[in-house]
């Protein structure tokens, strides 16, 4: 069994993009989200699209419980109650899809989830630009429902929540460690929930998989650490345009590749 977990990376190159998205993945959970949208292309090119899905869900798993613990006090349930039902209705549909749908085809919706977020977040930066506040739009009754949709769906189709909760989180107008906290609670909800469902329906869980990740827990941690200093000393502000930018490289490199 270790021998077939090393298996799934064969060259020393492949090792090292493995570990390195690790890396960010941690760095994501615990401080600048939507950075660990990138890696998204990276997991699908090691073990294929649908396939990288169950692989990375464990180590997402994995940072989920790193992130919650360290902002345990942080979250806020009320910012994201109305959004739930909607993200495990949008989880389901993606299971649903992603069983019937071949691997070029499963990137591509990949791509597309992650473009959406990316539209409906800059959307959403020019509607505070125009002073729109929170008192506005986000109280709409079709607010909620279309982010929950696209937060589940974009989760169970390519671990690609990020973007679409973050701009959610960041309408809502919550201080960075709040968003943190909250994002992290409530992406690691509909991870844990995905796990039978990859298990027993995509059955696209394994032994090997879960081997493989653990190994990759110290690159996890070490990405947990560097994101605990980053969101203390950088302004979001700073970081949005490189996260932008990462995200929709992502993208494209998903729908191209």
């Amino acid at each position: 069994m270790l021998t077939n977990s090393f298996e799934l990376l064969q060259t020393p190159y492949a090792w090292a993009l493995y570990f390195f998205c690790a890396m960010l993945i941690g760095v994501s959970k615990t401080g600048i989200q939507n950075i660990g949208t990138f890696t998204i292309p990276f997991f699908a090119f090691l073990f294929g699209a649908k396939e990288s899905t169950g692989i990375v869900l464990i180590l997402l798993c994995l940072a989920d419980l790193l992130a919650i613990i360290y902002y345990r006090k942080e979250f806020l349930w009320s910012e994201v109650k109305g959004m739930m039902p909607y993200a495990i209705l949008g989880l389901l549909i993606g299971l649903f899809i992603g069983d019937w749908i071949n691997d070029q085809t499963f990137k591509i919706i990949m791509g597309v989830c992650i473009l959406s977020s990316v539209l409906l977040m800059i959307w959403g930066q020019q509607k505070s630009k125009n002073e729109l506040t929170g008192n506005d739009y986000t109280k709409k009754k079709w607010y909620s429902p279309v982010f929950g949709l696209l937060v589940g769906f974009s989760t169970m189709i390519g671990n690609a929540a990020g973007p679409a909760l973050t701009i959610f989180l960041l309408t809502k107008k919550l201080n960075k460690v709040t968003l943190v906290a909250t994002g992290a609670w409530f992406i690691m909800i509909l991870n844990f929930s995905k796990i039978p469902l990859q298990a027993f329906v995509w059955k696209n869980l394994s032994w090997e998989g879960i081997i493989l990740n653990i190994i990759a827990i110290p690159f996890i941690l070490l990405g947990g650490y560097i994101g605990i200093k980053l969101v203390k000393i950088i302004p979001e502000k700073e970081f949005r345009i490189v996260i932008l930018a990462l995200v929709l490289l992502s993208a494209i490199m998903l729908i191209v590749g």
